[in-house]
């Protein structure tokens, strides 16, 4: 995977993958985003954006050192960063698809869709879904074809033509 550009401040300078007037599929979680344009040339890597985290207490949910209830801490400057960092990267996406694994608080990717409502209105507009799937196991071209299905985009070539 490659990772975007990093300005001094944290925040993505330039992204490596073009969302302009495309279908995002993001694949996030409280560590990092996985980006992709849907319509990108094959073969293409997702943009990667990695949650801030100076202070190591978000880097494993269930470490309880620094971070007594074990939970990602919401409040933080950084995953307000992160937030931020997000929303800017997908902002010229004409859709998006949002996958998210856990339940509940422990999906970030609800927590995205949230932050996106209450400060991003236009970007969550854009967001056609949020699934709950198995993000870490799955695959770039299982992710991908995730999102073609759900755009639509997956139609199968037929080599007859249809009898009606």
């Amino acid at each position: 995977m490659t990772d975007s550009r990093k300005s001094d401040a944290g925040a993505t300078a330039q992204p490596l993958v073009s969302l302009v007037g495309k279908y995002a599929i993001v694949a996030a979680d409280f560590n990092h985003a996985r980006i992709y344009a849907v319509d990108a040339a094959t073969g293409s890597a997702p943009e990667k954006v990695v949650a801030p985290d100076p202070s190591h207490v978000n880097h494993n949910i269930f470490h309880h050192h620094g971070n007594p209830t074990g939970g990602f801490d919401i409040d933080r400057p950084e995953t307000n960063e992160y937030l931020k960092t997000l929303s800017h990267a997908l902002a010229p996406a004409q859709r998006i698809l949002l996958l998210g694994h856990g339940g509940g608080k422990a999906n970030f990717s609800h927590l995205l869709e949230s932050y996106l409502e209450k400060h991003h209105r236009d970007v969550a507009a854009k967001i056609v879904a949020n699934v709950r799937a198995d993000i870490d196991d799955l695959t770039d071209a299982q992710l991908m074809r995730i999102g073609e299905a759900y755009f639509g985009i997956d139609e199968p070539k037929r080599g007859h033509p249809q009898s009606r």
